[in-house]
């Protein structure tokens, strides 16, 4: 189409300014006019989200470098002191997550903190509120991709902090934790004050491009409840494909945490020193962020998830089988930079998850349930390398995990296309048309209005 179509129910002759409050129009906004608007958005919001993500992520990780500078030693983490160490921090994200988003949506997400536990489905959620849902993988690929670049950068600012060691009486693994730390708490206490909350508050936004986003958003919701109400939240909880998301969520993290925390002794155990492995861990993030943009992006031009989902966790699971059969330092290293392809599967999933979950506070739960679920994932992780002499375990850990992942993928994309074509059926033998949305407004993903992944109204397929 080269021209967008705002809907009216009511065929008025209203013009575009006079906007959503005002009702709907049916004024042509060419393609060009909502591309200015998106990129006017991203440039807006993306960056400071990414930044709140990559400091978020820079904390989570660190331990990892932490470790191979000296923690374990100094603070006598023996046996599986380490692993609980980074386990803990996953269960109190798990209970965080889902009031937390809850609270997201009735509070501004300004002036909203949890911590750092609600912080990821958070913001996968707010970008749900500002973008379509063909629109979305791509921007969270962008601002998912700061945790490989954290990923990255911790590897950098590791080499560098531990020169730090003997400095007002800390050792150099302490000044990591101290300085990265109190860089995010900076970076927290500035988004009361950036952030913008919903596109219709918007200040960067004229009143015209608020009035364009908010009905795009409209038309893409299919005219589902906005309203909190308890049984949108009862919606997402008694859905099964909401456990389905869940569990192949938790089969992509428990690889993309492990690598996360173990990617500096993993590259020290191919027999790098402590040193080297801080810096060779830089390039394996690098590639793991360069895929997770490109591949969400390429998603969102084709409007298409399952199918990037379950290719890049089988070339996810190559490297983990390349880093299980191969002793060599070089092999082993290309085996691992293959292994950070897990990433670019997060942001598409979490696309799919929130296409397929019709309703702000039903898309919201079902966000934090996914990601929550993760975050047990997570504690998993924390334990499946336990020694140098036993990282195959591990690796045949992650290689079961993304297997279940492919599995549940195949499973999804089916499900999914039987049920649409079950619903276009219904509403062609009912004659159930989009003059009837209100009607439906409540059933959320129930709605036969509603289609999973694919979005269908109007007469055409977005």
């Amino acid at each position: 189409m080269s021209t967008y179509e705002i809907p009216d129910e009511k065929a008025s002759a209203d013009t575009l300014d006079k906007g959503v409050n005002g009702g709907d129009t049916k004024t042509p906004v060419s393609e060009a006019e909502i591309s200015r608007v998106l990129r006017k958005m991203d440039w807006h919001i993306l960056p400071f989200v990414s930044l709140l993500y990559l400091s978020s992520f820079l904390d989570r990780a660190n331990i990892g470098n932490a470790k191979i500078a000296g923690m374990s030693v100094d603070a006598h983490l023996d046996g599986l002191k380490y692993n609980i160490i980074a386990a803990v921090f996953f269960v109190t994200y798990t209970f965080a997550e889902v009031p937390s988003n809850i609270a997201l949506k009735l509070i501004r997400p300004s002036r909203w903190s949890l911590a750092e536990g609600g912080l990821f489905p958070g913001i996968t959620f707010y970008l749900s509120l500002w973008y379509r849902r063909r629109d979305v993988a791509g921007r969270i690929a962008l601002f998912f991709a700061a945790s490989t670049i954290a990923g990255a950068f911790g590897g950098l600012l590791a080499y560098g902090i531990e020169k730090m060691d003997g400095i007002g009486g800390l050792h150099g693994w302490q000044w990591i934790f101290c300085l990265e730390g109190i860089a995010t708490v900076l970076i927290a206490f500035a988004s009361y004050f950036y952030m913008q909350d919903y596109p219709e508050t918007a200040k960067f936004l004229t009143s015209t491009e608020r009035d364009i986003v908010c009905r795009m958003l409209k038309e893409d919701n299919l005219g589902l409840a906005t309203h909190y109400d308890r049984k949108f939240v009862w919606q997402a909880m008694t859905d099964y494909n909401t456990y389905v998301h869940m569990a192949i969520y938790i089969g992509l993290v428990i690889p993309l945490y492990a690598i996360a925390l173990f990617a500096p002794s993993i590259v020290k155990g191919l027999g790098y020193t402590a040193a080297n492995a801080q810096l060779l861990t830089v390039p394996i993030f690098v590639a793991g962020c360069i895929a997770t943009i490109i591949i969400g992006i390429i998603s969102d031009r084709v409007n298409i998830r399952g199918p990037f989902v379950l290719g890049m966790t089988v070339v996810s699971f190559i490297g983990f089988l390349v880093s299980y059969t191969q002793n060599t330092p070089g092999a082993g290293y290309v085996g691992a930079v293959l292994t950070t392809m897990v990433y670019s599967t997060i942001a598409v999933e979490l696309a799919w998850v929130g296409a397929s979950a019709g309703g702000d506070v039903r898309k919201g739960v079902t966000f934090a349930m996914v990601i929550g679920a993760g975050n047990l994932g997570g504690v998993c992780s924390s334990f499946i390398y336990l020694s140098p002499d036993r990282f195959y375990i591990g690796h045949c850990i992650a290689m079961g995990s993304l297997g279940f992942a492919m599995i549940l993928t195949v499973f999804s994309m089916w499900n999914f296309k039987r049920i649409n074509k079950e619903r276009d059926a219904l509403c062609q033998r009912e004659g159930i048309d989009d003059s009837r949305r209100q009607e439906f407004a409540e059933m959320g993903s129930e709605s036969p209005l509603f289609r999973l992944v694919r979005t269908v109204h109007l007469g055409y397929l977005d």
